[in-house]
């Protein structure tokens, strides 16, 4: 196993969990192929791409208010496979929507596939929930 490897996962890692903590949709979004699929205990379906996870935030934000009120990432773990990896880690998000304000305790595996410019995109996330124990 590669330490740079391992390095260079989290790092990608770290910005896209920063830019979500931050609402930098922007950026956010921009962590991820445009292939990308994406798998919430939250929603029925699973998400073929990252425009259809996009358009699903906007309308969270339309109906409910909802924002991001900060993120904390804790266990962190990346397992690299080649052009690939493994990002899981604990997820402890604070949102706001209409109702009020709520903190999420969630468990994310995000899948990373190298680029073609050598860096690192999100290609896959899947995100359940997890006790706040």
């Amino acid at each position: 196993m590669s330490t740079v490897t391992v390095q260079e996962v989290r790092a990608a890692a770290d910005a896209l969990v920063a830019a979500f903590a931050e609402g930098r949709l922007d950026d956010y979004f921009g962590a991820f192929a445009p292939d990308a699929s994406f798998v919430f205990h939250t929603t029925p379906q699973r998400l073929g791409s990252t425009a259809e996870y996009r358009a699903l935030w906007q309308r969270w934000v339309e109906q409910d208010g909802f924002r991001i009120l900060g993120c904390v990432s804790s266990a962190q773990l990346v397992q690299p496979f080649g052009d690939t990896a493994v990002f899981s880690h604990d997820v402890e998000t604070r949102i706001a929507t209409e109702s009020g304000e709520e903190t999420v305790h969630e468990r994310e595996t995000i899948v990373f596939a190298r680029a073609e410019d050598g860096g690192w995109v999100a290609v896959h996330e899947h995100l359940s929930a997890r006790s706040a124990a």
